[in-house]
């Protein structure tokens, strides 16, 4: 199966189709919080290696890695954040190409969590740098800047991007809910533009390679932008430590149980730390628990929605 979906040409129809293949709906966010991070693994990498800078990126390698060894089964994609490896300066840069070197080699899809976008020459730029790395299947964009800083991420078929609309942070009402003089909210127009810009970018599964981010944290909205933005595909943060659960995602699929993945970072990858019963060394094995169990509650609750 790994081989169709490579084989296939647009983004949004290889995200599908692992969708189905994994009967997954979740994302997996790999933001390597390094006060998180179990000690030992720190300290080992530390003893081996005289450099400190990059003795931290060779641990978070490894914790990565260990991670996705858990919970590439459960999910069609990871989505590591990239501050998290540039604050390790060009080390962690090393360590995030490898993170999703490995990633893909296991059967995943990699989108890349760095919110870029400019005008012009430098919106080119943006789109050259990442989607042009062959470890890179899409990107998350700022969508502020209109079409000429999206249209340079859709020139890449096999790649896709997803644009802000509404985000899962408290303060996103400071901006995104301004009304304008027809009454309708900055959200809804920056979500309708979206649709508009992706229309002719639509895979063989009827969604666009430009999809949306709204967060779980905001259910009443996920509900409305799902109706007002078919053949837009969700990315749904906001999963698990931020407050979304399973019966407020339900609302970002559609009656095919399709259009949408769910992301959890923190929830997974650190799941060890809310379980008593895990240790350090249990880390990636809860990863995996938490992944599975993350699955399946997304799964039963779109069954009982759409029952």
């Amino acid at each position: 199966m790994i081989i169709e979906v490579i084989k296939l040409k647009s983004f949004i129809d290889k995200l599908t189709t692992k969708i189905k293949e994994t009967n997954s709906r979740i994302c997996v966010g790999l933001d390597p919080h390094l006060h998180l991070i179990p000690e030992y693994i720190l300290n080992k990498a530390k003893k081996e290696w005289a450099d400190s800078e990059k003795a931290v990126a060779i641990a978070v390698l490894n914790f990565n890695k260990k991670i996705i060894d858990e919970i590439w089964k459960h999910t069609a994609i990871v989505k590591p954040q990239i501050a998290f490896y540039e604050k390790m300066g060009l080390e962690g840069l090393k360590t995030l190409n490898k993170t999703m070197e490995y990633a893909k080699e296991k059967g995943l899809l990699v989108l890349l969590d760095a919110k870029r976008n400019d005008i012009g020459s430098t919106a080119r730029a943006y789109a050259e740098a990442y989607l042009n790395n062959k470890n890179i299947d899409a990107i998350t964009i700022n969508p502020y800047f209109g079409f000429d800083g999206i249209k340079p991420f859709l020139n890449y078929k096999d790649k896709g991007a997803f644009a802000l609309v509404r985000t899962s942070n408290k303060s996103a009402v400071d901006v995104q809910d301004i009304e304008s003089k027809s009454g309708k909210k900055m959200y809804e127009h920056v979500g309708k533009l979206v649709k508009n810009w992706g229309k002719d970018y639509l895979g063989k599964c009827g969604y666009s390679n430009l999809g949306a981010v709204i967060g779980a944290t905001y259910p009443k909205e996920l509900k409305k932008l799902r109706s007002m933005l078919p053949g837009v595909f969700l990315l749904i943060p906001g999963y698990g430590a931020q407050g979304g659960g399973a019966e407020d995602v339900v609302y970002g699929f559609d009656e095919n149980r399709s259009g949408a993945v769910v992301n959890s970072s923190r929830g997974i990858i650190f799941a060890y730390n809310n379980d008593k019963k895990y240790n350090e060394s249990d880390f990636a094995f809860a990863a995996g628990k938490a992944a599975k169990n993350m699955k399946e509650e997304i799964n039963n609750a779109l069954n009982n929605y759409y029952s």
